[in-house]
């Protein structure tokens, strides 16, 4: 193995980015770990990250500063990226505002096309790359009162694919991992947006959202079921970025797996009915 790969993660500031960057970076990878704040790039580096940079996904300044800095620091090479920063916005479809819905667009599926787009010709000219993108278990199956989230990684998945598709011959492989639950300062982060941008008090869904409140405000000890360490997506993630024959998709954690399958296989109706009682008893 080449001991001087290069790779761009987004969101290092915790859970799968920061462990990644980290196994990557023992690994003998030169990882470039970005985080949204200056106290997070400061903390990675304190870490041995040397190289870790401020990268905000919803600002296209930010992003192509980050890119830049990255290749000249790389003399114009870029052996992979892994998109992976996001955040999950709560609330019923009816109780998001096209501003909210816009912002969960801008950071989850925007900010890494436009970084996608910025690194693609850099492989092009060297004539290999891989481009790994984070998805979610929600990028197969939808539940309820997770739509802005579930839009994004619908989307991205469509994205993926046609991108893989586009990039057929290039040398450049696209691949995608869908984890399940998975240990990581994501519900947190869900709990602020949700109290910042939906107005529990006016919706019709006032009553159910107290159960959802309460999910969210576990502590992070407290694990949802099937939940697994960030170990899990750097096990798919060492085969999309080492394999000669890299996978489209890497299904990580059992209800992946299972929802994967039951997709194909129930009727849309079937599958409503079993996704609403999973709702109704996570959240009760």
């Amino acid at each position: 193995m080449n001991a001087t790969r290069s790779i761009l993660i987004t969101g290092c500031s915790s859970g799968i980015g920061h462990y990644a960057a980290h196994a990557l970076h023992r690994r003998g990878w030169r990882v470039f770990a970005s985080a949204r704040r200056q106290e997070d790039v400061a903390r990675l580096r304190g870490e041995g990250l040397a190289d870790a940079l401020e990268l905000d996904l919803a600002d296209s300044v930010s992003i192509q500063q980050a890119v830049a800095t990255v290749i000249a620091a790389t003399d114009g090479r870029l052996d992979a990226l892994f998109n992976n920063g996001a955040y999950g916005q709560p609330g019923a479809v009816e109780d998001l505002s096209r501003e909210v819905l816009r912002a969960q667009l801008e950071t989850n599926l925007l900010g890494w096309l436009e970084i996608t787009n910025l690194v693609i010709p850099v492989m092009r000219r060297q004539g290999h790359g891989r481009i790994v993108n984070n998805s979610s278990i929600l990028g197969l199956i939808a539940l309820p009162f997770r739509g802005a989230y579930v839009t994004s990684k619908f989307a991205l998945e469509g994205l993926s694919d046609t991108l893989r598709l586009e990039l057929r011959g290039s040398g450049i492989d696209v691949s995608l991992i869908e984890p399940g639950p998975i240990t990581s300062h994501f519900r947190a982060n869900a709990y602020a947006a949700f109290k910042l941008n939906i107005d529990r008090e006016h919706s019709a869904f006032s009553d159910l959202y107290a159960g959802a409140e309460r999910r969210m405000a576990k502590p992070e000890t407290e694990k949802a079921a099937f939940e697994l360490g960030p170990e899990a997506v750097l096990k798919a993630l060492l085969h999309a970025l080492d394999s000669s024959r890299p996978r489209a998709r890497y299904h990580v954690t059992v209800p992946t797996r299972l929802f994967g399958l039951l997709r194909r296989l129930l009727g849309t109706r079937t599958l409503d009915a079993l996704l609403t009682k999973i709702s109704q008893g996570e959240n009760r």
